[in-house]
């Protein structure tokens, strides 16, 4: 039977193998999470719209184990990297957690099977996978990539919660550092999923996910803007989107929203920005989408002013509740969330902001937010509020009756059905 270890259990590398276990793939999965790991072995998922009852009987089967330890590499065919890709405060990529990964396993490539294949699925700049994780891995392991070992790179189109396409359907890009090593990829991957897509080489498939995500960061820049300016004309963009869906060829609806969240569209077009200038080409079109995006939460802030005026109130010393903490509605991931950025941009304004989000009790350490960990979620009937702000679209703000609320309601996602007088869209 085939064992593979997949290196970084969070909203990637845990599906992943679950998916390999469900085809009759052994794996080792590693993360340097001891809590985490503990959990997994007793058959506990802490990853929400993940069930536990996935996770139990692959473990109780002995197809699933996680580990800290790398030295565990030796027991493995091939090795699957899925750390996480963040920018640093400068905006540049920071690749800290891939070259970490690959100088902890580069020591242990040589030993137990031979001609080990690493797959590295992290979103990155083109290039990666060759000039900066291929040396490290030779460099410690004393072997030669393509030769003594095989190297590729396969994107990651893990999205949160969804539930039309999962990991065994979403198509599989990937290309390999030779022929062999892409080869030795397709092989792998096609034991757990429907369809595999090979491209001539790792950089072609590192640009294919940078394209996706920088075609949704644009057109939800162009989207945010024409809120912007059809608020102005007194035209409600929500509608006029939906009428431009009827059209059954050369559109396709995007929505607007308070800004971006999740690991890949607020950062990944950055990784291409970055990585165009040492070929000395501007991306003038994917920054001013990063621009118009990045924007957004202060828009947001300007409707909850405008709000708050109207109420002879100041945003300074006004209780503000904030619906939604995650990025994205009805999950737990709360990366990147423009709803961190609205609660530090009010508050700097003299607001008290609390939050309810029924999927994120208690906010988590974040590098970028370390001064909220430790808040909770309250009940949105506790407390008396000066406002209420809607950041993310969970199910249970749809349905909920808001009409009782004598407070402005300020809703950047469109998604209230029971709402009050002085309901607001933002």
């Amino acid at each position: 039977m085939t064992k593979i270890a997949i290196v970084g259990l969070g909203y990637v590398g845990l599906p992943l193998s679950i998916r390999f276990c469900q085809s009759d793939v052994k794996v080792l999965g590693l993360d340097v999470n001891e809590t985490q790991v503990n959990k997994l072995n007793s058959g506990q998922s802490y990853i929400k719209h993940i069930s536990s009852d996935d996770i139990a009987p692959l473990v109780d089967q002995g197809l699933f184990e996680a580990s800290t330890d790398f030295s565990r590499i030796e027991e493995v065919e091939a090795i699957i990297i899925c750390v996480p890709t963040p920018l640093n405060k400068y905006r540049e990529p920071d690749l800290s957690f891939v070259l970490a990964t690959g100088r902890s396993i580069a020591p242990h490539l040589g030993k137990g099977t031979p001609n080990k294949l690493v797959v590295l699925e992290s979103t990155t700049y083109p290039g990666t996978t060759e000039d900066e994780l291929r040396p490290i891995l030779e460099e410690g392991s004393g072997l030669i990539a393509g030769k003594d070992f095989h190297l590729a790179f396969s994107p990651e189109r893990e999205d949160p919660g969804r539930t039309d396409h999962s990991v065994k359907t979403i198509p599989k890009v990937m290309g390999g550092y030779t022929k062999a090593c892409l080869d030795k990829c397709v092989e792998l991957y096609s034991k757990a999923l429907d369809a595999v897509h090979p491209v001539p080489s790792c950089r072609v498939a590192e640009a294919t996910k940078l394209t996706e995500n920088i075609f949704r960061s644009v057109n939800i820049a162009l989207v945010n803007e024409l809120k912007i300016v059809y608020d102005k004309m007194g035209i409600d963009v929500w509608e006029v989107i939906n009428a431009a869906a009827t059209k059954p060829f050369g559109y396709m609806p995007f929505y607007p929203g308070p800004g971006l969240g999740g690991h890949c569209i607020p950062i990944d077009p950055f990784y291409l920005t970055w990585k165009a200038r040492e070929v000395d080409q501007h991306t003038r079109f994917i920054e001013l989408a990063g621009e118009i995006n990045t924007a957004m939460p202060d828009y947001v802030i300007s409707k909850v002013s405008d709000a708050l005026n109207a109420e002879k109130k100041s945003i300074n010393g006004s209780r503000i509740l904030m619906l939604g903490l995650a990025y994205k509605p009805n999950v737990d991931d709360d990366r990147e969330s423009p709803s961190y950025v609205l609660i530090e941009k009010l508050e700097a304004k003299g607001a008290k902001v609390e939050y309810n989000d029924p999927h994120v009790p208690e906010i988590k350490p974040t590098r970028e937010h370390i001064h909220l960990a430790g808040r909770k979620s309250v009940d949105i009937t506790e407390g008396s509020y000066d406002c209420i702000l809607i950041s993310t679209h969970h199910n249970e703000y749809k349905e909920y009756n808001f009409s009782k609320f004598q407070i402005p309601i300020i809703d950047t996602r469109n998604c209230l059905n029971i709402r009050n007088k002085k309901y607001i869209k933002a």
